[in-house]
């Protein structure tokens, strides 16, 4: 691989570089802090490397051969390329940051954060810029290590085997309850599975979480809509004879909005929990971890379970 550069001392071309900018070997040396002296035999290396004069002297000015002049404009931008690329990255520092964070979401984990996220953000970090992305699957393992995304939020099941290439940070607990129109007065689980559904999958699952538990104790339930997006379905819901299940966060702040009746689950389903995903080897570590922590410590804040 690359048997030309193994052979070029690299330090050359910063020389090439400078005389071919200045037309001046004085004042490239002064540029790269070398002597003339020094200079001068560092240009005549490359020039033996390259079999080529490079640079004729005309009077004070040295000007480039005709070689040198088609090499110059590649060499100007690799060592450009290069030296944007091999900077130390800066500092995060919240209050002056521009970065934008490319962050894979849900309907239901961008509506549970980004309104408290942004009004405190609006005062602590007001330049920060964000890319939310719906996704068709969770984890975003594929985009996480890509790089494509630097966060993403999500939930995983209990059964669900971590990838050890992600690293999983709980984020806050909830627990599912039903929405129905207001005019249904009770629910027993005999009512549940009769009823029709609205299943929210967010990443086009071919079931949702609840049809599998329910799968598991021998039992399936009705579901007339599928959708990937769970702002729509409590409007249908109001207007209609379905049910829609939905963690209980969701449901508070719809309530408000929409004439929905909440009822608690007619059976067993254990709690979940929302996580955080990010790649332990991420391009923008110390910013994602700031956000993490941000994030965790707004989680706190969230009436998430309240009744």
């Amino acid at each position: 691989m690359h048997p030309v550069l193994r052979r070029l001392d690299l330090n050359l071309l910063p020389v090439f570089d400078a005389v071919f900018r200045h037309g001046s070997v004085r004042l490239a040396a002064e540029e790269l802090a070398m002597s003339t002296s020094a200079l001068s035999h560092a240009l005549a290396r490359l020039r033996m490397f390259l079999n080529d004069p490079l640079f004729y002297r005309e009077g004070h000015h040295m000007r480039p051969s005709v070689y040198a002049s088609q090499l110059a404009p590649e060499i100007a931008a690799t060592l450009e390329s290069l030296n944007r690329q091999l900077s130390p990255q800066p500092r995060f520092v919240p209050q002056t940051s521009d970065i934008c964070f490319n962050i894979a979401i849900t309907d239901y984990t961008a509506f549970s954060v980004f309104p408290t996220l942004m009004r405190d953000l609006q005062h602590t970090a007001p330049n920060l810029r964000f890319d939310l992305q719906y996704l068709p699957h969770n984890p975003a393992l594929k985009e996480l290590l890509a790089g494509e995304v630097d966060l993403a939020l999500g939930f995983s099941a209990p059964e669900d085997e971590p990838y050890a290439e992600l690293r999983e940070t709980d984020w806050f607990q909830d627990e599912y309850v039903v929405i129905s129109n207001p005019d249904r007065t009770r629910l027993t689980f005999e009512d549940y599975l009769a009823a029709r559904h609205l299943v929210v999958t967010p990443w086009n699952e071919k079931k949702g979480v609840i049809d599998l538990l329910l799968e598991r104790q021998g039992h399936q339930r009705h579901v007339t809509i599928k959708t990937p997006s769970m702002l729509g379905g409590p409007f249908i819901v109001a207007e209609s004879e379905l049910l829609m299940t939905i963690p209980r966060y969701a449901a508070k702040i719809f309530k408000p909005a929409v004439p929905v009746a909440i009822f608690e689950m007619p059976f067993s389903v254990p709690p979940y929990c929302v996580k955080m995903y990010s790649h332990r080897r991420s391009g923008k570590k110390e910013a994602a971890d700031w956000l993490q922590n941000r994030l965790s410590a707004l989680a706190a804040t969230f009436p998430v379970c309240e009744r």
